[in-house]
């Protein structure tokens, strides 16, 4: 592989630290559909000695699998009759990071391309690059930043899988938002988060306790979309790595409990241009707010679209449950200034003015939801779509908009329609998302579940 691919400075700051031993162990990752990271422990001498120059090799289904690694059929990809073989990893330099949670060991991110070095469609990294390069197409930079909320549990996940993911015990004890007090009990777990993750160039400007007990919020620093999305992923995977070092869970699903709050991930985006010195989404003076004709624009795609993206924002069967009415998880596609109620949430005043889209849970795989995100409001740049009037009030009631959709099988039917989706991606990379959702759903339809049989084994 070329060192050219990214950046030569870190390389070469990684192989000083293999030479004189501080880096014994070479991480080098990529992230499968479901957003979590797969690849190979390198030792260091091999990866000088291999890897630099020729990637990894990786097997074909790490992109074609369900949440068990199972083989599903339906994949055009990878599938038996292809017979499994191999793609390349191929290092991103400038995302290597030294790990201070485990010893002596860095790590690499890649994208997947296939022999000829073409980088494969379904891979979430690549379709979110495609998206950039559409943004720069059109002359603009996205910035982005991204908040995070999970679940600190008292067990462990040995722990939880031993007693079937029943009974599941939390820290705390009461609703924890903003109190220091109740987050002062797991601090030390959260200060090696926050500085841990930052001495990666993860950097965490703030962490806070969240709606329910044990419950946790940290907010990752923005930077330009692809970065964010990098930091994201790094950080739910060292998240629970460092939880599991300390002797707890850490859960990012989207609603373990139904009376559990809902974790989100909310996805903080601006549009500037390509130097990134001058903020598009405000013009002095516009009205409403200072947004400009711009950032209506991308507002209006990123609304239009929500329902018929949802699958790429809100993956699992899971994910549905979370948007609940009065349940700090917004239920309708409709947008205010500073209002919690509501899908989409403006805030900022002049340059740092931007929209916080509420609707992704802690759950997304964040290059995906980038990835439908950055299509949507770039496509209504593009379509000179503009957002419906402001919702001023409790959202929740809202009348006369769209709703998200009620459940995954709600979102595939939306999916199959959507016509803008094919637009966006191209129809093999919304094939190929649509067979794994048909696959969760199935899954799930094929199981019975206790309360079924509280439900009905005797009195039905």
């Amino acid at each position: 592989m070329s060192e050219a691919h990214g950046t030569a400075r870190q390389l070469e700051e990684l192989r000083d630290m293999v030479r004189d031993g501080r880096i014994d162990t070479v991480i080098v990752a990529l992230t499968d559909m479901q957003g979590r990271l797969m690849g190979k422990r390198v030792q260091a001498e091999a990866f000088l000695n291999g890897v630099v120059d020729h990637g990894i090799h990786f097997c074909t289904y790490l992109l074609g699998t369900d949440i068990e690694m199972n083989t599903p059929d339906g994949f055009e990809l990878m599938n038996w009759g292809t017979g499994y073989g191999d793609w390349i990893g191929r290092e991103v330099w400038e995302t290597t990071r030294v790990l201070p949670w485990l010893d002596s060991t860095a790590i690499v991110l890649c994208d997947a391309t296939d022999s000829s070095g073409s980088e494969i469609p379904v891979s979430p990294r690549s379709m979110l690059k495609r998206q950039v390069d559409r943004a720069v197409g059109l002359g603009y930079m996205v910035k982005s930043g991204t908040e995070f909320e999970f679940y600190v549990l008292a067990d462990t996940y040995e722990d939880l899988n031993e007693k079937g993911y029943n009974d599941i015990e939390r820290v705390g004890y009461y609703n924890e938002d903003y109190h220091l007090l109740q987050a002062t009990k797991l601090e030390p777990l959260y200060r090696q988060i926050r500085n841990q993750m930052t001495e990666a160039r993860i950097p965490i400007e703030f962490s806070k306790g969240e709606a329910a007990p044990s419950q946790h919020e940290v907010n990752i620093r923005y930077d330009n979309v692809l970065e964010s999305a990098d930091r994201s992923v790094l950080f739910k995977h060292g998240a629970k790595e460092i939880a599991w070092l300390n002797g707890y869970g850490l859960t990012f699903m989207a609603k373990p409990y139904a009376e559990w709050t809902g974790s989100s991930g909310h996805l903080h985006m601006s549009l500037w241009d390509p130097t990134g010195e001058r903020a598009l989404f405000f013009e002095d003076g516009a009205e409403p707010y200072g947004m400009s004709q711009t950032m209506r624009w991308f507002l209006g795609g990123m609304m239009a679209l929500q329902r018929e993206l949802a699958l790429f924002i809100a993956p699992t069967i899971n994910s549905y449950k979370r948007y609940a009415v009065a349940s700090w998880a917004p239920v309708n596609v409709v947008w205010g200034r500073d209002n919690r109620t509501t899908g989409f949430r403006i805030v900022g005043n002049g340059p740092g003015l931007h929209i916080e889209n509420r609707f992704p849970g802690g759950d997304m795989n964040a290059y995906v939801a980038y990835a439908a995100e950055v299509g949507a409001g770039l496509y209504g740049i593009e379509h000179k779509i503009e957002p419906p009037a402001e919702h001023k009030g409790n959202g929740y009631i809202a009348k006369g908009c769209d709703r998200m959709p009620r459940a995954l099988y709600e979102a595939i039917d939306l999916l199959e329609k959507s016509k803008a989706a094919a637009e966006i991606f191209g129809r093999d990379v919304v094939d190929h998302y649509l067979n794994a959702a048909r696959v969760e759903r199935d899954t799930y339809d094929a199981a019975v579940h206790a309360w079924e049989r509280e439900r009905y084994l005797e009195r039905g």
